[in-house]
């Protein structure tokens, strides 16, 4: 008895401490997950000015998976990246404007910043803006998103 409730208290302190333990299920906490409602609340939180990593889904046995990978991540990099599950089939004009064809896929949105060049503007209430887009082409797990960031020099935490 007393050997199985050290081995409860090995695996809890495990799951609490091990930011690369990958057992599940992992006490997350509170989802840290955005679900997409409108393109107006995309724009400010892109204006909040963290690095915002958005998965485009389908409902598919992959999408499941991306789910568990964003949860994870989500909880990893908060608050300095912002994670956004957009649900293509209820948002299909926002997800056309992307250009893919397969479903899913994740794009990290970055850097915004006002556009030099405001070229010829109708209304001079508006306020054009220049954001970095970069295709996610690396492991689909928070491993993956790490070395992403470092990759392309993303603050992703305090310490970079």
């Amino acid at each position: 008895m007393e050997e199985q409730s050290f081995f409860t208290n090995f695996l809890v302190n495990l799951r609490s401490s091990c930011k690369y333990y990958t057992g599940y299920p992992k006490d997350l906490g509170p989802s840290k997950v955005i679900h997409f409602t409108s393109e107006r609340e995309f724009v400010q939180l892109l204006h909040q000015g963290y690095p915002v990593v958005v998965a485009f889904t389908i409902k598919s046995n992959y999408s499941k998976h991306l789910d568990k990978v964003f949860e994870e991540s989500a909880a990893e990099f908060y608050p300095h990246v912002k994670f956004l599950r957009v649900e293509c089939p209820k948002y299909p004009g926002f997800c056309i404007t992307r250009q893919k064809t397969e479903y899913p896929f994740v794009e990290i949105f970055h850097s915004p910043e006002q556009a030099a060049a405001q070229g010829r503007v109708a209304d001079p209430n508006i306020t054009k803006y220049s954001v970095k887009v970069l295709p996610f082409n690396y492991d689909l797990s928070a491993y993956g998103f790490r070395e992403f960031f470092k990759r392309h020099g993303v603050r992703s935490s305090d310490s970079n």
